[in-house]
């Protein structure tokens, strides 16, 4: 047989248009350029465009995610792991129907359940149209106000069947943010001028660090490691340096972070401005919880207005991007929260390294939580006495208390260090509801574990729980009564975890999901909860797997006449 040669110049090949079996489809390429308009494609954006079309359409559609993979030049398979990670992002296959244009979402977990969360969702699932999505939601930084539901973005407090539907029928679905502290005010009243101070270099680098050191100021989100040593470490680094603020509080129980942006948002940026100069951070990046939409459109508009009017114009400061977040617990962790940042899943980062040498973008990172750099500003001014001056029980300093449960006076409250449970009660809450007699309270969120009345009496911070099986972490106090079950709220606090856990971590992924449904039965296998809860907190690399048996141990341990 004869053999005939074709040379390569006899090959036509057809160029590819996009990713591999892919096609986009120009109309939702049109629609996605118009969305993006003239901003970046950068890689770190990712989040932040899928936020737009999911704004704009309401889910994410496969043509739509397509389109935004070939204006970045990412594979599609890349952007779906990304949008499908977080709660926030509906992601429609082809021939999948989208959700409806409305959704209400109804916080179901401890403080909400106990206010009758479950009863509520009922009611709406039985009550609005087919055209309305009722979604069962983790907690929505606002246990204060329990029960709440959000329809669209405007948050409902004290939640009932009929305030919702009313919101749903007047399309009230905005949250907005207007009495708070506005710039002209804040300075007014004397704000910025320790920055300008810093910005001109009448205050040494040296000296701010060695005020926070002596302060004794730890940080405010949970893991209490000391602010001044963390800036001491992060400037010890080769520069460029980066600054990431996590204000994501997503641990039930925790508002704190949003009470001090809804009153006095340049109080924290004067604090935050004053930490990235003293430790030389060239950009700062602020990671707000998608749920505080209020703050993120005063945040917007304060951050701008900040940057176009500096209190000097000696010195340039670094930039601030506000980046949004997207519905996922788990992006609490600080490297978690970067990988976000950078426009990818939030996962946990292994380490070694730590932020301080590899964080952001790969860069020596201070990390901070927002209510940690809020204080930054009084410490400075008012020299670090001040802020170590206050303190029970042998403890220094101020902790910001988000209170909710069955107390009379749910909400923040500013109280000294080492204050005890009763007294928090007694001198802060007014006492506790009628017909409610104290029986229990987690000390610090679900993962925090959970202490009954006789053990009320124990000074309150960072290190003086642990051998109770406990944490105070962001000090998110959720108090229940004779009228509840530390078993209930211990189940609550599991399938919470089970919820959000990322997926990284066998053990945290199938023992939280496993430990929620042994503890659903009404005799729990306390042996083997035991066991499942040693092998979740040895071989979890952070702190969700870690921390998500204590609510279950402490049940075990100092509640045991409800496993009988």
């Amino acid at each position: 047989m004869a053999v005939i040669k074709i040379s390569p110049d006899q090959i036509k090949r057809k160029k590819r248009s996009g990713p591999k079996g892919h096609a986009v489809d120009l109309t939702a390429l049109e629609q996605v350029n118009a969305l993006l308009a003239g901003e970046s494609r950068q890689r770190d954006l990712l989040i932040e465009h899928l936020h737009k079309i999911q704004d704009e359409y309401q889910h994410i559609s496969s043509k739509h995610l397509v389109a935004l993979a070939h204006e970045m030049n990412l594979s599609p398979a890349e952007v779906f792991e990304v949008a499908s990670f977080y709660h926030h992002f509906d992601v429609v296959k082809e021939g999948q129907t989208p959700p409806p244009a409305l959704t209400v979402r109804v916080c179901e977990s401890v403080s909400c359940e106990m206010a009758g969360a479950h009863p509520l969702i009922d009611a709406l699932e039985n009550g609005l149209s087919d055209q309305v999505r009722v979604q069962k939601v983790p907690c929505v930084g606002r246990c204060q106000h329990a029960p709440v539901a959000v329809v669209g973005q405007n948050p409902i407090h004290q939640a009932t069947a009929e305030t919702v539907t009313a919101a749903v029928e007047n399309n009230e679905i905005k949250d907005s943010m207007t009495d708070y502290i506005s710039m002209e005010a804040y300075q007014a009243d004397g704000g910025y001028q320790t920055l300008k101070k810093v910005l001109e270099g009448k205050m040494s680098t040296e000296s701010i660090m060695k005020k926070m050191e002596d302060s004794g100021l730890r940080g405010l989100g949970g893991a209490g490691f000391p602010a001044g040593r963390k800036w001491r470490i992060v400037n010890s680094f080769a520069s460029p340096r980066m600054m990431a603020v996590n204000i994501d509080e997503g641990e039930p129980g925790t508002f704190k972070d949003r009470h001090y942006l809804e009153q006095d948002p340049h109080r924290f940026l004067e604090g935050m401005m004053i930490a990235a100069l003293t430790v030389g951070c060239e950009a700062i990046y602020v990671y707000l919880r998608d749920e505080y939409a209020g703050c993120r459109e005063a945040l917007t508009k304060e951050i701008a207005n900040f940057q176009n009017n500096p209190p000097s114009a000696i010195y340039k400061m670094p930039p601030i991007y506000l980046r949004r977040g997207a519905g996922a617990y788990i992006c609490g962790e600080e490297s978690a929260m970067v990988e976000s940042i950078e426009g990818k899943r939030g996962m946990p980062r292994l380490r070694p390294p730590f932020l301080a040498e590899v964080g952001l973008f790969g860069r020596p990172t201070l990390e901070h939580n927002m209510e940690s750099v809020y204080w930054v500003r009084d410490i400075v001014e008012k020299g670090p006495e001040w802020f170590s001056s206050h303190g029970r029980n042998e403890r220094k300093g101020l902790r910001s208390f988000s209170i909710s449960g069955r107390v009379n006076k749910p909400g923040v409250h500013l109280a000294p260090a080492g204050i005890t449970m009763r007294e928090l009660i007694e001198e802060y809450c007014g006492g506790m509801q009628d017909d409610h007699e104290f029986y229990g309270y987690f000390p610090g969120g679900a993962s925090g574990g959970m202490l009954p009345e006789s053990m009320a009496d124990i000074p309150m911070d960072f290190d003086t729980l642990n051998q109770y099986g406990c944490f105070i972490g962001s000090a998110a106090v959720i108090v229940f009564s004779n009228q509840d079950s530390a078993k209930q709220l211990a189940l609550n606090a599991m399938k919470f975890f089970e919820e959000e856990s990322c997926g990284q971590c066998t053990p945290c992924r199938v023992g939280t999901a496993k430990a929620a449904t042994l503890m659903e039965k009404g005799e729990w296998n306390t042996e083997l909860l035991e066991e499942l809860a040693s092998v979740m907190v040895d071989a979890s690399i952070c702190g969700l797997g870690q921390a998500a048996p204590n609510p279950m141990r402490c049940v075990i341990k100092y509640f045991p006449d409800e496993l009988k």
